[in-house]
């Protein structure tokens, strides 16, 4: 049996993994023992109990007599929303700063590179406490508030814009149709391969939709002014504002990066070959180099994207109610500060796993298949 190889290394690893559970199980049972024998409590119990916590704002509704649990969701949710929101804001302006920092415009060129240099280089931290200071000093009272477009304003207390009002009955029933869609496209492409439908279900996709939000009951909230603050819309207080201002273009300054370094790893010859067929660089770029480039790009890029979500709990700086943050107050309140950094740690690994597996299945749908 030792002779082998294979039975050899199955043996030391099963050796290893026996001694990391028991000492898992030794670290555990200590901790249990010293923490009963000091009277804390310990167990997830204090999940179900009033959390009496004041989260400033949130995406779901929440009141202080909800459960600790239900906090935690709206911390999770704000998280979420931060780090979506950045990662689509500096995918799209970190993709404009490559492609424009390659450009022969000098002025062009060299205004991003000082762009992509002063965000990769400036801590995070140090440009979120520099725009919290500067949104109070800079931008005017309420009463005075800019309108940077039609029912668009911005003042000390944050920016309002219209909103649109979609009941969530109609909202459900469009996913359920664009869910049977997608469903019904795929079964006909297995039992009519032969068929070229993709045109064909594009059409009555696009159709479908059409109808779908012909048919819904919306209205827009336009904000208004009234006595000393503004009534309807969408708010975005100074706190979410500078979070998602900060980070977006922190992290716009390494996706512009990784950009520029996949564009010049696509070979002249495809330039050319773009050319020769009397293409318009645009139309080469958007042709040709970029899907290429997204082949190159999409590993580092979701490396970008995980340390979106680590920095999202940069947000506490600036208060800003994210999923650390409320975390920090549920200890402090509960006691129960082994359980919350077990919380703590299972939730930004699950969202971290989770965005890791969506990069990794796009990076596995465009990869070069070879014979």
């Amino acid at each position: 049996m030792f002779n082998d190889v294979k039975a050899r290394a199955i043996a030391v690893q099963g050796v290893l993994l026996l001694v990391l559970i028991g000492f898992a199980t030794l670290l555990f049972t200590t901790t249990v023992t010293n923490l009963e024998a000091r009277g804390i409590p310990i167990g997830f119990d204090f999940l179900t109990m009033p959390s009496r916590l004041v989260i400033s704002e949130s995406m779901l509704s929440y009141g202080p007599r909800d459960p600790y649990y239900w906090a935690i969701v709206v911390g999770i949710a704000n998280t979420i929303l931060i780090s979506a929101l950045v990662i689509g804001f500096s995918s799209i302006i970190g993709l404009i700063l490559g492609i424009t920092r390659l450009s022969s415009n000098p002025l062009a060129s060299g205004t991003c590179k000082v762009w992509i240099e002063v965000a990769r280089n400036t801590p995070p931290i140090v440009l979120l406490i520099f725009l919290y200071s500067l949104w109070w000093k800079v931008l005017p009272p309420i009463t005075e508030a800019f309108n940077l477009a039609p029912g668009t304003y911005v003042s000390m207390r944050g920016m309002v814009m219209p909103s649109v009002n979609i009941s969530l009955q109609s909202i459900g029933w469009g996913l359920l149709g664009l869910a049977i869609l997608f469903l019904g496209a795929r079964a006909f492409r297995t039992f009519f391969p032969q068929i070229h439908s993709r045109s064909i279900l594009t059409l009555v996709g696009a159709v479908a939709i059409g109808i779908w939000v012909a048919n819904v009951p919306a209205n827009v909230d336009w904000p208004v002014f009234t006595g000393f603050s503004f009534r309807g819309g969408i708010t975005l207080t100074p706190e979410l504002s500078t979070i998602l201002v900060g980070l977006t273009i922190y992290t716009s300054g390494f996706v512009a990066e990784i950009v520029r370094g996949g564009v010049l790893a696509i070979g002249k010859g495809q330039w050319d070959a773009g050319r020769s067929l009397g293409l318009s660089r645009t139309s080469i770029l958007r042709l040709i180099v970029i899907p290429q480039t997204l082949r190159i790009i999409v590993p580092p890029l979701n490396s970008q994207y995980i340390n979106v979500v680590k920095n999202s709990t940069l947000a506490i700086a600036v208060g800003y109610p994210d999923f650390l943050a409320v975390m920090n107050t549920t200890i402090s309140k509960s006691s129960h500060s082994i359980e919350g950094l077990f919380i703590i740690l299972g939730v930004y690994l699950a969202l971290n796993l989770t965005l890791s597996a969506a990069a990794n299945w796009y990076n596995r749908r465009i990869a070069i298949v070879e014979r």
